[in-house]
């Protein structure tokens, strides 16, 4: 069995990105990468390029949500869970070749993805992912601010890192996030 049509329209998309840069690539690069027609992609994705881009974001935050979650899980307090999720979100926003070739090649529209028109996505799937893990500890609108500032501020020092935390370092992130933290997460709603 071979990798779905619509996987290998995704991968595809994500190579031509990195190849030409968003605004150049067509839907006639992505299907003669992909192996497929334009029409096959067509009926895949109705709308054309801006829904094929809308779903690889889309696919981008699971696989980006799927490995923090697994990197945070099991931790056994909730400040512990806290630090580990940003150093984590930070280390793997670090990591991400195709993040840092869109940032390079496109920083404009990658901004935008990661600032004003991303923000609420990106909010969405960190809540789904993560508020679960931390309702042991907080009611469930205490975890969804809380996890709401965590992903805020982790794509703010992403985006703008400083000279004086790194919060992909576990020591720097803990010293800056545990008095910043504090009052999300002992001052009742």
């Amino acid at each position: 069995m071979g990798i779905p049509a619509e996987t290998r329209v995704l991968d595809a998309a994500q190579r031509c990105c990195e190849r030409w840069g968003i605004a150049k690539v067509t839907i006639e690069d992505i299907a003669a990468d992909a192996g497929v027609s334009r029409a096959t992609i067509y009926r895949m994705f109705p709308g054309g390029k801006d829904v094929l881009f809308e779903a690889l974001r889309v696919r981008e935050l699971e696989e980006f949500f799927t490995v923090l979650r697994a990197r945070v899980e099991g931790a056994d307090s909730l400040d512990e869970l806290l630090v580990r999720t940003v150093v984590a979100a930070t280390q793997e926003l670090r990591a991400d070749d195709h993040l840092a070739l869109m940032l390079a090649s496109e920083p404009g529209t990658v901004l935008g993805q990661l600032t004003v028109e991303g923000v609420p996505r990106i909010i969405r799937f960190a809540t789904t992912f993560l508020v679960p893990l931390a309702e042991p500890y907080l009611e469930r609108a205490r975890a969804r601010a809380v996890i709401d500032v965590l992903a805020r501020l982790t794509i703010s020092y992403f985006l703008a890192p400083s000279d004086d935390v790194d919060l992909g370092d576990e020591a720097s992130a803990r010293l800056f996030l545990t008095p910043l933290l504090q009052p999300f997460t002992t001052v009742p709603l």
